[in-house]
């Protein structure tokens, strides 16, 4: 209902919970009605009901703002368990690299919609991607529905570096689910006349800038043998930071980098599942939180992690940081939930997709309180955060539209197709 007229693509949940994320996690016993790609009513049941497309009980359920995976590479999905059990540096360059530089367009596009499979069922409703073949990584989520953010890659072995300015006017102009940052793969995969040029654009346009960043104690100490200054402290040094932006990882951070980081509000994202893998390190996130430092959460890759799925990450966050702090109260539930939800839009730029309220962005997940791991309720940030899983996402509505309910996925295509071409894309990549 858009100033008063009714809209036939009006969709209204009821009989349920509703935790906006405004403010806090508290659930309340309201209604959500959506009108096309927006939220147009957050409330009580009204008297002056208007027609609706559909009418859904939630019978109990919880409806929330959906999950943001705040880094990833989606078409990745090619290399799950391809690479497994060695260290970051030995991954990307006998493994990784090698397979990658035989990716064509088709193939990103189809294993970008196997990851949007992923996320879909596990309550995700944006990626902050990066990766390479955009005009196909694009197609794909607009394609199936789906809401990204594309990351900037620079290296130092592109061809054109213009490309990333090029890329910018592109894709912030291409469709409403696709946006696109200015950012740079790492410090070590480039030199400085790259990471200034970054610097240029981000003060052209006054654009964030995201990165890599201290993922590996050896990225840190060989950056600092090759700067006499960490890779926050370079970046910093040659105004990166200037317009916001932040890291990706950010798993060994000196004093001052948290200071840099805190100073200019930037954006720390988390990806505990694959630091662990690859044995990276645990983040200092609750030193990063005590320090008054944004913060996001990510998968990371699907090559690396190997899975796609933010209650894996919620848990890891939380537990890692008790372990690491040696304090039960570390890095709440209430604070993990905000994290991977409100604070990845702001990480993203997706301010539009940060809570459930009139004139916000329809992305939401509802999740299903009637399974065992949500019974009994004593908090239900804590059940999702502790307890909650992928089974528990009954239905994901990404800008209005339903791309997931009850185990069915409602994305454009067949699911069973867009495995069997993923599957014949893979063996052929092999084959070259």
């Amino acid at each position: 209902m858009t100033n008063g007229v009714e809209s036939n693509n009006m969709l209204r949940f009821y009989n349920g919970k509703v935790i906006t994320m405004n403010g806090g996690t508290e659930a309340v016993e309201n209604e959500v009605w959506t009108d096309g790609a927006k939220i147009c009513y957050v409330g009580p049941k009204r008297d002056d009901m208007p027609h609706f497309k559909r009418e859904i009980d939630l019978h109990g359920d919880v409806i929330m703002p959906g999950f943001k995976n705040a880094h990833t590479h989606s078409a990745m999905t090619f290399l799950r368990s391809f690479a497994d059990d060695l260290p970051l540096a030995r991954w990307l360059n006998e493994k990784v690299f090698p397979m990658e530089d035989k990716l064509t367009p088709d193939d990103v596009y189809i294993f970008t919609k196997l990851a949007i499979l992923e996320y879909i069922s596990s309550g995700i409703t944006s990626s902050f991607d990066m990766y390479f073949h955009l005009d196909a990584y694009a197609a794909a989520n607009i394609d199936c529905g789906f809401k990204t953010v594309i990351c900037g890659a620079l290296t130092r072995y592109d061809k054109r570096r213009e490309d990333i300015e090029d890329h910018y006017l592109k894709y912030n102009a291409l469709h409403p689910l696709i946006k696109y940052a200015l950012g740079f793969h790492a410090e070590y995969t480039n030199d400085l006349d790259g990471l200034n040029y970054i610097a240029e654009l981000s003060r052209k346009y006054s654009a964030s800038v995201y990165s890599h960043n201290s993922e590996t104690k050896s990225e840190v100490d060989e950056c600092i043998a090759r700067h006499n200054m960490t890779p926050t402290e370079l970046f910093d040094s040659i105004g990166l930071f200037e317009h916001g932006g932040g890291g990706f990882h950010c798993t060994y951070m000196s004093d001052n980098d948290i200071s840099i980081f805190a100073r200019k509000g930037l954006w720390a994202v988390t990806n505990p599942a694959s630091n662990l893998k690859l044995a990276s390190g645990i983040a200092p996130v609750q030193k990063l939180l005590n320090a008054g430092v944004n913060m996001a959460i990510g998968t990371d890759g699907p090559a690396s992690n190997n899975a796609l799925d933010m209650f894996r990450e919620m848990y890891l966050v939380t537990a890692l940081q008790k372990y690491a702090e040696n304090d039960a109260a570390a890095c709440d539930a209430d604070t993990v939930l905000k994290m991977a939800t409100s604070g990845g839009a702001y990480a993203m730029g997706l301010s539009d997709c940060d809570i459930i309220a009139e004139g916000k962005q329809a992305d939401m997940v509802v999740i299903n309180m009637s399974r065992p791991n949500m019974q009994p309720v004593h908090d239900i940030a804590g059940n999702l955060v502790y307890s909650g899983s992928k089974e528990n996402v009954r239905m994901t509505l990404v800008a209005g539209r339903i791309l997931y309910e009850n185990g069915n996925f409602y994305v454009g295509e067949d699911i069973e197709k867009i495995y069997e071409k993923a599957n014949t894309a893979l063996k052929k990549l092999l084959e070259r």
